[in-house]
């Protein structure tokens, strides 16, 4: 009886869940009617769900009582619909998330704003845009996607970072990157550590209207990244694997042969004899036959004698072939396929009251240079959690681990610079030690080969000549040497906010980095600097930062008008913590310890510390939509500067109006949003290069024999302070035909004030240099940002993305002491560019006798010539390198530079084409100089000396070659400036995405 009672318990309990059941269906398409298939559906607070079918219909079962559903599909905004009662039917359309004015951006301090409601500048990225390319770097996602922003590129090295700048240079002598914000706050971990698979978004801010919040640090801009976080009632797990190999990017300068290189040595020490010494043509040609061999060093040419290399024509010997030609290549065993592997690993989730994201990433890169490799261990957990209803909590935590083998390079022209050794070594120079007569390999007792140092003559082989780098081997110092670091990151983020009202919240934020780096160098003791002895040195330092910052923020919206400020406080706390050792006086091979070596050589540390206490406030109001204000400032008390001026105060205001929404527009169907925008505001730089430049400095070390003594080094400067920027902006933000065509064009003008120069005092005072606040500069440009939807149906879809930038950079004011400032191939004065290259003025080659030329600066007969150049017409010129004119010869700014991405999508497949350019500007060459020397024995020539000028008559623009003339032909002068205008391909990338019933089972 019992039994039968239980059973009509459950047939009652099941008929009546059966009967709270109800199925609802219906079509999903987009704003065109094109359906949507794999569109996911989901009943909140439930597992239930279904993704609809090819022709984007469903069918789902819903529990009793369920007031909504939600449908999500990438690359589409999520829409929630409300359920009603007796309604079984729901066609929804649903609309692509684009580049539009109802995007979301993320501009700080815990503010998330559409597009259209901002007043501000600035470039986003997510995640959706990039997550198909092979990125490793985070800064790599920016190359080309958005006006205003220049990145220069990394050394090469793996895990190298490139370089950043937005809007121009902001600076002369101080600081010019941007602020790195990650998860609201100020990060020092280094951009290299963050997976860019954490990444949801990164967003670049560009005018005062919205860094000012960031006060003495936002002049140059600031950088916003978020990492991802968990999707309520959506458990999600992801695994990417990046597999690849790298090779070098640019292709190597074209040199000379052997058999090319002999006979322009010789002529360049012929030359030299004949036009410098005074030998007659023949004698000095005889000369150069007998001598050329003792000046490079080697004869590689098996069976000729040493006086019949080069005959006195001019002509290589018929008979001469190189012993050594499989041999003379020095990128062979330098130069390796790089390959790349990148894994990550994430799982995430939530439920209506907390979320979680959890990950864990591996990259493995080994460079195309032999001995350079990165590895790098990532892992991140993110939850947040709604624990009262008035109380919210959150912790961010992330480690990375980083180990790397650097290849030594010195640099751009160290001899341990595999590029630049290998490049400049003469053709003739074998990279084993051969034997002079035969040709023959030379072994060792164990009858191994050994590598040439180009000075064993004490085994019978000749010593290379200077330009040859001898004693130098820059394949064995490679595989010898060593540099290594390990850098150790951890990152941790945490909040809690308490809500008092709807309208008002209090939020505490607390962030600190912590890095710990470890480097170790090692010069073998066999070849190189560190020959013979063996030297090592040990970097230790540890950067710990901490940032505490508490927010009061009120929302409210009163009929027609919508109004919010935040009050702020935060507390920045940065110490770096730095240690350096280096011995030499190696004792034992393999070991690379210190206690393995004899003489301390130096042994220094230091600590520094650099706090920053602020208070901000931000306020934004819009009426109805329409007409939008927000203001930001914040007052900085900043350490790097003395007490008395150590305070100051950055603000910034912006103002926007949504044109569409005017009565004007009311009919122009074709207009999606139109909205105007103006910004302007006050932002400081305190990056000046040291953390103490306003305190008096003394020398340790000059000691009278036992007796300590200290020599001042620097002189108080309390008046120094930021370099202040003050920015004005002007844009139009625009969507088009319903939102086909979408961009914005705008207008900027960024003024630095105070710039920082070096000014000498007078000896009485010491002579010392004396920073100081003195100079003016400006930036200003037009960028422009244009996508549309080429092509769009069910199947196929092109879109397209243009952006262009300009750059116009002027120095308006410099030290009255020294108002021109010379740097390297620049000079800074009044009305020029900070990048205005500043050169002697080449005009050419003398057809007569082969000479360079250079415009004159001051007439004299010793070296200056008349050019007849007809029709009556004369130019003044000088042979003396020291007597060239020095002129402004261009600018390595360029007049346009920018991105193109085209991305075509087909049944499942996206091809995305990513294009970097560049119109205009100019590069000086100085590697191209280098290889184009006159006559520089042991070192390589490039093939446009096979121009060079040979006889009277000649006309060419390659002075002849003449030993004698290195430094004078070859000097510094615009001749080696060249067209800086490029087409770059950064990325192509083909994916497929997988259907999702496929995935599912």
């Amino acid at each position: 009886m019992r039994k039968l009672f239980l059973l009509l318990i459950g047939v009652v309990v099941a008929a009546t869940s059966a009967l709270a059941q109800r199925t609802i269906s219906g079509k999903v398409t987009d704003e065109n009617g094109t359906p949507l298939p794999k569109v996911s559906i989901l009943v909140p607070g439930t597992t239930a769900g279904v993704t609809t079918s090819e022709d984007g219909s469903y069918s789902l079962n819903i529990p009793g009582g369920t007031s909504k559903i939600i449908f999500s599909s990438v690359g589409m905004a999520p829409k929630e619909v409300a359920l009603i009662s007796g309604v079984s039917v729901y066609n929804i359309q649903m609309t692509a998330i684009t580049k539009s004015l109802d995007e979301v951006l993320v501009v700080g301090y815990g503010r998330v704003v559409k597009k259209s409601d901002f007043t501000g500048s600035a470039n986003q990225t997510n995640y959706e845009d990039f997550k198909n390319r092979p990125i490793l770097n985070p800064i790599n996602a920016l190359v080309a996607t958005g006006p205003g922003v220049q990145t220069t590129a990394s050394n090469g090295s793996p895990g190298s970072s490139p370089g950043v700048r937005v809007r121009g240079f902001g600076s002369i002598s101080a600081g010019s990157a941007p602020l790195y914000v990650v998860d609201g706050t100020a990060y020092d971990g280094g951009i290299a550590n963050i997976n860019s698979e954490d990444i949801e978004s990164i967003t670049t801010l560009k005018d005062a209207a919205t860094t000012a919040l960031w006060g003495s640090r936002a002049a140059n801009g600031v950088i916003m990244i978020t990492t991802k976080k968990g999707k309520k009632n959506r458990n999600n797990v992801t695994f990417k694997a990046l597999l690849g190999f790298s090779t070098r990017g640019l292709p190597e300068y074209e040199r000379v042969d052997a058999y090319q290189y002999y006979p322009l040595m010789w002529e360049a020490m012929r030359n030299s004899l004949q036009y410098t010494s005074g030998q007659t043509a023949a004698v000095a040609s005889q000369n150069a036959t007998n001598g050329i061999k003792t000046q490079l060093g080697y004869n590689p040419f098996g069976g000729v004698a040493n006086n019949d290399i080069v005959r006195t024509d001019g002509k290589l010997n018929p008979s001469a072939q190189l012993m050594w030609a499989d041999d003379v290549d020095w990128t062979k065993e330098l130069i390796r396929t790089g390959t790349r592997q990148d894994y990550a690993i994430s799982y995430s989730g939530g439920t209506e009251k907390s979320d979680y994201f959890s990950s864990f990433g591996f990259t493995n890169e080994k460079g195309f240079i032999i001995r350079s490799d990165w590895r790098r261990f990532t892992g991140r957990l993110n939850v947040n959690t709604q624990a009262l209803s008035w109380l919210k909590t959150g912790l961010n935590v992330s480690a990375s681990i980083n180990n790397s083998n650097q290849a030594s390079d010195g640099s751009s022209t160290g001899y341990v610079n595999p590029f630049f050794f290998s490049r400049s070594i003469g053709p003739i120079y074998p990279v084993y030690a051969h034997d002079q007569t035969t040709g023959a390999y030379l072994t060792n007792s164990q009858g191994v080969r050994f590598y040439d140092y180009g000075n064993l003559s004490a085994m019978g082989i000749p010593n290379r000549p200077g330009g040859a780098s001898p004693g130098r081997h820059v394949i064995e110092e490679t595989k010898l040497n060593q540099s290594l670091f390990k850098r150790n990151t951890i990152s941790g983020r945490s909040y809690a906010t308490v809500t008092f009202t709807p309208s008002l919240k209090f939020t505490t934020n607390i962030s600190v980095d912590l890095t710990d780096y470890n480097a170790s160098t090692y010069d073998n003791n066999k070849v190189g600097d560190g020959a013979p002895a063996g030297r090592a040195s040990k970097t230790n330092s540890k950067t710990t930062s901490y940032t505490f910052n508490q927010l009061l923020d009120y929302n409210k919206k009163i009929k027609q008008h919508n109004i919010s400020f935040l009050l702020g406080h935060e507390n920045y706390d940065y110490t770096y913590d730095y240690f350096y050792g280096f011995k030499q006086g190696q004792v034992l091979e393999g070991i690379y310890e210190f206690e393995n070596f004899s003489t301390i050589n130096s042994l220094t540390s230091r600590v520094d510390k650099y706090r920053i206490e602020s208070y901000f406030g931000r306020f934004n109001y819009d009426l109805n939509g329409k007409y939008f204000i927000s203001g930001n400032i914040r007052s900085d008390g900043n350490s790097r500067f003395a007490k008395d001026v150590r305070w100051e105060n950055f603000w910034g205001v912006g103002f926007a109006w949504r044109l569409d929404k005017a009565k004007i527009f009311a009919h122009a169907n074709f207009i999606h949003s139109l909205k105007l925008r103006t910004s302007y505001g006050q932002l400081g730089n305190d990056n000046v290069g040291t953390y103490y430049a306003y305190q008096a400095f003394y020398s340790l070390g000059y000691n009278n024999a036992a007796e300590p003594g200290a020599l001042q080094s620097q002189l108080e400067n309390i008046p120094l302070t930021w370099e202040s920027n003050n920015t004005f902006d002007l844009g139009v933000d625009f969507a088009l035909f319903k939102n086909r065509i979408r961009g914005s064009f705008e207008f900027y003008d960024r003024r630095s004030v105070g710039l920082i120069f070096d000014v000498q005092t007078p000896l009485s005072t010491g002579g010392f240099v004396v920073p100081t606040n003195i100079g003016n500069m400006y930036n200003k440009g037009i960028e422009a940002e244009i996508a549309a939807d080429v092509f769009k149906s069910k199947d196929f879809n092109w879109e397209l993305k243009i952006n262009a930038s300009t750059i116009k950079n002027r120095i308006t004011k410099m030290p009255d002491a020294n108002p021109e400032q010379i740097s390297g191939t620049k000079k800074y004065s009044v009305g020029h560019s900070i990048y205005d290259y500043w050169l002697r003025d080449w005009y050419g080659v003398d057809p007569q006798d082969g000479a360079a030329l250079y415009r004159f600066n001051i007439y004299n007969p010793a070296n200056c010539r008349i050019i007849d150049k007809g029709m009556g017409k004369k130019d003044t010129v000088t042979t003396d390198q020291n007597n060239g004119k020095y002129i402004y010869a261009g600018s390595s700014i360029p007049k346009l530079y920018g991105g193109i991405e085209n991305t075509f999508t087909y049944a499942g497949f996206e091809l995305n084409i990513l294009l970097q350019y560049q119109i205009g500007g100019k590069v000086y060459d100085g590697t191209y100089a280098a290889l184009m020397h006159t006559g520089t024995y042991g070192t390589a020539l490039h093939k446009d000396a096979l121009n060079r000028w040979t006889k009277p008559g000649d006309i060419t623009n390659v002075p002849r070659m003449d030993n004698s003339k290195g430094g004078v032909y070859d000097a510094a002068s615009s001749r080696w400036l060249i067209d800086a205008s490029f087409l770059n391909v950064r990325s192509i990338t083909l994916s497929y995405k997988m259907p999702t019933s496929l995935v599912e089972k």
